[in-house]
């Protein structure tokens, strides 16, 4: 478990790659041995936080259904600081009647911020359903603009 600024990440690996990436809403023990196996991912998160990374080159090994891999696959595809609707990614996918198959295996992306589900919204602009929370899919979307918020106070 990792500290990002969204929460506690739990990523969870072996020699196969890297089969879970999470944020916890709760307050866990912070692990400061990372297994080897772990150690890159742990490195490329954080800098993708630092604001130093945009793209993951890690090697992945999330479990779930043919469909869901290439939903899962088609995000990866999402570039950095660009958003694509539910629908777009439907069609993409070659079938724009897939399009809740689509949000549910999009909802299920056991690999947080690695494959971009954060990426996905509404067809019309909103930030529609995020597992790890609005608030975080919000601050991931401003943390990859290339139109940085500025603030008063």
């Amino acid at each position: 478990m990792i500290e990002t600024p969204l929460g506690i990440a739990k990523i969870i690996g072996d020699n196969e790659g890297i089969s879970s990436v999470s944020v916890l809403n709760s307050n866990e023990v912070i692990t400061h041995i990372i297994p080897d196996e772990l150690q890159d991912c742990v490195y490329q998160l954080q800098e993708y936080f630092n604001g130093d990374r945009n793209q993951f080159n890690l090697k992945l090994n999330p479990q779930g259904t043919d469909f869901q891999k290439r939903v899962w696959d088609a995000l990866e595809q999402i570039p950095y600081g660009k958003t694509v609707s539910y629908l777009e990614l439907s069609k993409q996918l070659g079938d724009v009647k897939a399009i809740r198959a689509v949000a549910n295996a999009n909802g299920k992306n056991p690999l947080w911020i690695i494959v971009p589900c954060h990426r996905v919204i509404g067809s019309d602009g909103s930030l529609t359903g995020y597992a790890g929370g609005l608030h975080r899919k919000q601050w991931l979307l401003e943390h990859e603009s290339p139109y940085k918020q500025q603030s008063l106070f």
